[in-house]
């Protein structure tokens, strides 16, 4: 998009790329057609009426607040400038927070004063056009923290996939790893009936235990000998995405794999991309059946061994959804110790702030049938590998807000998110090919828990709701020592915020810091900054 766009046009790109809906899936909410939609969002025109504002911005949760920042950029792309007194008088009062545990974005509600307000805003906009006004309804404000909660980070948040067999393991800071993509498929594992191979798993299960790191080993690809008419999976190794046709030589598999591993590997991810046709073309019945002889099989070999879930890809659609859905009305969670889920932006150019709006989703799906288990985001989907690479400022950016999202996320359940992948050099986000070294990416994705070391999680917020602009989002940290570390950045653009009180330091991605002082103005940018708090504040 021209970067000459104006500050509507903007605004409702930021609002999409927050809500992470299509354009498709935001037309229909909104009943605005999704090419109309991507020309507002160009600047290619603007909306007719502040009735479609209301639409499209409701449709993406936006805020009181930021509706009325919306409705005067509008009438102000429309031609006529709208005043500071005329905004001024309907910023609406701050309400004391409520809980808000599981509350993650903005509800895009309005409240009955605030409304009001709004309202009048709205008259002053369009009387003078003649426009007949229509009746803005009462909705519930809500200021504060998306989710407050004390709660010591753990280090095993910070995950990778090890896309490699050569047994290396990072040479910057990780906190857990996820072996996949590293030659140690089942089809791998088992070449033959009554042949096992365990040398490359070897390699990188003693490579993990060394590091003193914890491993998920990654279940997948049938080899050919159980399933030899089954459809084949997308590698070289023969491997197929049908199920096996004896399900007993499923279990005899996991069960000698959970044996000689004990203590060595600590959790099972049973199958990746369930509801991939690519890499799991059973029915949803047999993946369930898989999944209760693949845990049995692990606890009685290894009892503290975690097992997780098939993970679930592309859950910004329906069908994802609805797979989801089937898996947890036929108890397939009641197996697991975590449900595995692949949560990822649509495309690797898009702000991670999108992943947020999907969790939403996917935590909805959950509460229909009645399900709330933890959460581990474990991949991409399979198209991410061809996405164009980022350049180095974004790579920055969008591989340390991975993180930040996963830790803004946790109000939904999140525990740990891997990131995709290391050992690859030519992915849209390299963190460390094997044998070269830590890319700026990796090295800021290091600073980042640097930063968060021996820390709790305190609250995660974001925008109007923190009387911050809407871009910002923020999440806030207690040091072991006492000290208020506040995490800031943007989804767009820059944003002037200012200085908590009892602000001491500002420090940099790069490793650099200056003395930062109470009111002092912060700018911020899609580059997290962290803002360092006295002890005791």
């Amino acid at each position: 998009m021209p970067e000459d766009r104006g500050p509507l046009a903007r605004h409702l790109t930021a609002l999409k790329q927050r809500s992470g809906l299509s354009y498709a899936e935001w037309g229909r909410a909104s009943h605005v057609s999704g090419s109309t939609l991507h020309r507002y969002c160009s600047g290619a025109t603007v909306p007719p009426d502040y009735r479609t504002v209301v639409a499209v911005a409701t449709a993406c949760s936006a805020g009181d607040g930021e509706l009325v920042e919306l409705l005067a950029q509008w009438k102000a792309a429309s031609g006529q400038a709208v005043g500071p007194d005329l905004v001024a008088p309907v910023v609406p009062e701050a309400a004391p927070p409520a809980s808000r545990s599981r509350r993650l974005l903005r509800p895009g509600t309005l409240s009955a004063v605030s409304a009001g307000l709004v309202l009048v805003l709205v008259l002053a906009l369009v009387t003078a056009s003649g426009t007949e006004i229509g009746t803005v309804p009462a909705r519930q404000q809500i200021t504060g923290p998306a989710w407050q909660r004390e709660q010591p980070l753990a280090p095993s948040l910070f995950g990778v996939t090890v896309s490699s067999a050569s047994g290396v393991m990072p040479s910057f800071q990780v906190g857990s790893l996820r072996f996949w993509d590293s030659r140690t498929r089942w089809a791998n594992l088992q070449p033959r009936r009554d042949t096992y191979d365990w040398h490359v798993l070897d390699r990188l299960a003693d490579g993990a235990r060394k590091s003193g790191l914890p491993s998920t080993l990654v279940l997948g690809g049938t080899p050919e000998w159980a399933a030899p008419e089954g459809r084949k999976a997308p590698y070289a190794d023969g491997s197929r995405s049908a199920p096996p046709g004896d399900l007993a030589g499923w279990e005899q598999f996991v069960r000698a794999l959970a044996t000689r591993y004990r203590g060595r590997i600590d959790a099972y991810e049973v199958w990746a991309h369930a509801n991939d046709q690519r890499y799991f073309s059973g029915s949803i019945e047999t993946l369930v059946e898989m999944t209760r002889l693949a845990a049995r099989a692990i606890k009685a070999a290894d009892p503290e061994a975690v097992v997780v879930c098939p993970s679930i890809a592309r859950l910004w659609t329906d069908e994802g959804r609805a797979v989801l859905r089937r898996f947890a009305g036929l108890r397939g969670y009641d197996h697991c110790d975590v449900a595995g889920i692949n949560l990822s932006q649509q495309t690797a150019a898009d702000p991670p702030e999108t992943m947020l709006g999907r969790l939403q989703q996917i935590d909805g799906a959950f509460h229909d049938v009645g399900v709330h288990p933890r959460l581990w985001n474990t991949g991409v989907t399979y198209e991410y590998v061809r996405d164009e690479r980022l350049d180095e400022r974004r790579a920055i950016d969008y591989a340390t807000r991975f993180y930040l999202v996963a830790i803004y996320g946790s109000g939904f359940g999140l525990e740990r998110a891997y990131f995709y992948n290391w050992g690859s050099g030519s992915l849209p986000i390299a963190l460390q090919a094997v044998g070269g070294a830590p890319t700026r990416a990796a090295l800021a994705v290091q600073e980042l828990q640097r930063w968060l070391t021996r820390t709790s999680t305190r609250s995660c917020g974001h925008g109007l709701a923190l009387d911050l602009p809407a871009a910002v989002w923020q999440c806030e940290f207690t040091a072991d020592d006492g000290r208020l570390l506040t995490i800031r950045w943007t989804d767009e653009g820059t944003a002037m915020t200012p200085a908590p009180a009892h602000t001491r330091e500002l420090r940099e991605l790069d490793g650099t810091g200056r003395p930062l002082h109470a009111g002092d103005t912060v700018t911020v940018s899609g580059t997290p900054v962290l803002i360092v708090g006295q002890p005791g504040s």
